[in-house]
């Protein structure tokens, strides 16, 4: 990893813009790193990167190679098996 600073402008808020998750309007910030334009928005957290053009730029999708590891079973549970009554009439 750099340990580079990162350039990153001053969040503003954008007037009339629309949050696409959750519909909600005047609730986007609008910030720039190291040149690239950002969003979030403040009352569901959907946060996204823009391109050039103003397009979102879509988040890699999860895959299990590119996810965080699972983290381990714990040893003290057991699984357990339920066996129908013969007894017990449907």
């Amino acid at each position: 990893m750099s340990d580079a600073p990162v350039n990153v402008g001053k969040k503003r808020f954008i007037a009339g813009a629309v949050c696409p998750a959750c519909s909600a309007m005047d609730t986007i910030q609008m910030w720039d790193v190291d040149g690239t334009p950002n969003r979030e928005c403040v009352a569901c957290g959907f946060g996204d990167t823009l391109d050039a053009q103003g397009n979102s730029i879509p988040r890699e999708i999860p895959t299990r190679v590119n996810k965080a590891a699972a983290k381990p079973a714990n040893p003290k549970v057991q699984a357990v098996q339920f066996f129908p009554n013969p007894k017990l009439k449907k």
